[in-house]
């Protein structure tokens, strides 16, 4: 499938989405916010479980695509201003301490790039990267009193494995709801340091040996630029639909590595999940 088709294919889900039922719930988000999950309705337990279909590259740099089916939702539990999470990989906190600030703190599950990742053999004696557990930590502020644009930042950091992974970025939520449902788009980039650069995108000299690439060992820094588009919407009382998209052009130095076959990463998802009564 090419990018055109992907995008194509973005419009039209946005487009069903637009024509869907809206439920009348008033869920009392955290933040009222798309891309921040709070299934809690605003007190004490919320649970939302389904599926999703994703459609990205196979590894990061490769040019081959793939539809993945993944488990979809969440487990939450708030406390006022203070909501606990188990959302698939990442588990933890996040609370508003105060109108306009928002906080999280968790560990996060990475999964590592193994040689099978490639259909067509071309990741072939390279090392597998290890799954790791890493640190996250996040802080966004809005701009206004609504959240309807926002700034904020999040840090990622774990052993030598995974290194150390810092995004900027800047959203804007469409619209006027408050419920945390709706569309929201953020612009972003990634800065990293040379650990987390080698973990995609370097070769050691064993690798280099088995492979015939040249050895690649990146300094670290400035990493891309990208931008995301998440919608999300009750189709009935219960069921919500979850759609997003999302485009990262990687700078010139990740470019120079002979694994990345392409100077960008397209990834497209639609999940449904049913949301529990609490």
């Amino acid at each position: 499938m090419t990018t055109k088709l992907v995008f194509h294919t973005l419009l039209m889900v946005l487009a069903i989405n637009a024509g869907m039922v809206q439920a009348g719930q008033n869920d009392k988000p955290l933040v009222p916010l798309p891309s921040v999950l709070d299934f809690s309705r605003g007190q004490g337990w919320g649970i939302a479980l389904g599926a999703g279909v994703e459609y990205e590259s196979a590894y990061d740099g490769s040019d081959e695509y793939e539809f993945e089916i993944e488990p979809a939702g969440a487990i939450h539990y708030r406390d006022g201003n203070n909501l606990y999470f188990w959302e698939g990989i990442e588990l933890g906190w996040r609370g508003r301490v105060s109108q306009s600030w928002l906080l999280q703190a968790g560990v996060r599950y990475e999964g590592g790039r193994e040689a099978d990742d490639s259909d067509e053999g071309k990741l072939d004696g390279l090392e597998d990267r290890d799954n790791v557990a890493v640190g996250v930590l996040e802080v966004r502020s809005a701009l206004d009193d609504r959240w309807s644009n926002w700034i904020g930042g999040r840090i990622m950091a774990g052993n030598s494995e995974f290194g150390m992974l810092g995004v900027i970025a800047a959203g804007h939520r469409f619209g006027n709801r408050s419920d945390g449902l709706g569309t929201e788009a953020f612009l972003f980039a990634t800065f990293g340091n040379s650990d987390f650069f080698d973990r995609d995108f370097g070769i050691n000299a064993q690798e280099s040996a088995n492979t015939g690439k040249p050895e690649t060992d990146l300094s670290g820094g400035y990493r891309s630029l990208g931008l995301t588009l998440v919608d999300r919407r009750y189709i009935s009382d219960n069921v919500q639909l979850i759609t997003q998209a999302g485009f990262e052009l990687y700078d010139d130095s990740i470019q120079d590595s002979p694994l990345a076959e392409q100077d960008y990463e397209v990834e497209v998802g639609v999940s449904v999940v049913y949301h529990f009564d609490n």
